[in-house]
């Protein structure tokens, strides 16, 4: 083979390489979307043999509504403003308690992490904090601050703190040693090893959990808005089962279904912007 021949068909056979890869990649691409439409393909069969099984006479309607019969009673709610004036009350809650108690569970987590004095003092106490069921909690709530919005925005920081605080405590303790051999070697300062070796490396562990505090955040809103209120998807949940309205209990449900499901497909997409540079995190590549 000639050195013209050689380099002629250079170009070509790295244009048959890049084709190839973009082919990959299509096909990568191509079952990724198949992969997300599967994944809505047993909740939609779910709710099409609910339906079925409603209007066929299977289950009463006092005691599972069909999906339609929830839908008209959601669009019901919406039409007079019902809904959206309690949604914002959740909302609300649930985005304050989740503001206080991640920020109070990252501070404890960065400073057990780092501090084996710190964790021999705090992490002990927390742990037992954290084994208390939110519903032995209630009465003590009600006696520190009533009835009013302080109690429910309480209970929600105190069930978002614990899954940051863990994560993140498990985030600092898993990055290796190596790194910061090498980083002390290299003469790197105590400033720039957190910022470029310990929180970039923790970063995945926070990151889950915040998603799965997004999760307790509504389980310990449920509760909380069971003390006496007026307001919130909760108090709506609780007024329909007095008057035995199945069908508005269901729809507290679906909601809060979906409101955890926003969440989690926002805390994702956080996390893919945060960890573009991680190999597990790459455009194309997430699980």
């Amino acid at each position: 083979m000639t050195l013209e021949t050689s380099l002629s068909s250079g170009p070509t056979l790295r244009s048959s390489r890049s084709s190839g890869l973009i082919d990959t990649r299509s096909h990568r691409a191509l079952r990724d979307s198949e992969l997300l439409a599967l994944s809505w393909l047993a909740p939609l069969l779910l709710v099409v043999a609910w339906e079925l099984a409603a209007h066929l006479g299977w289950i009463r309607p006092q005691v599972l509504p069909a999906p339609s019969t929830v839908v008209a009673t959601a669009w019901k709610l919406l039409a007079n403003g019902t809904l959206f004036e309690h949604l914002g009350y959740s909302m609300l809650r649930a985005a304050i308690g989740f503001a206080i108690g991640g920020s109070i569970g990252f501070a404890l987590g960065i400073l057990v992490g780092f501090s084996r004095l710190a964790e021999a003092l705090l992490d002990r106490s927390i742990q037992m904090i954290r084994a208390i069921p939110f519903l032995a909690l209630l009465p003590l709530v009600i006696v520190w601050f009533g009835v009013d919005e302080a109690g429910k925005i309480f209970l929600v920081s105190l069930a978002v703190m614990f899954p940051i605080y863990i994560n993140t405590v498990l985030g600092i303790r898993q990055i290796d040693l190596k790194l910061l051999e090498l980083a002390k070697v290299t003469g790197l300062s105590l400033r720039g090893r957190i910022t470029k070796i310990i929180l970039p490396g923790a970063l995945p562990s926070i990151l889950t959990g915040v998603r799965y505090a997004l999760a307790v955040a509504w389980l310990a809103l449920v509760i909380a808005e069971t003390i006496a209120t007026t307001k919130g998807i909760g108090f709506l949940a609780m007024d329909a089962r007095e008057f035995l309205q199945t069908n508005v209990i269901v729809l507290t449900i679906v909601i809060y279904a979906a409101i955890g499901v926003l969440a989690d497909s926002a805390a994702r997409a956080l996390e893919r912007r945060l960890l573009a540079w991680h190999p597990n995190y790459a455009k194309g590549e997430r699980r």
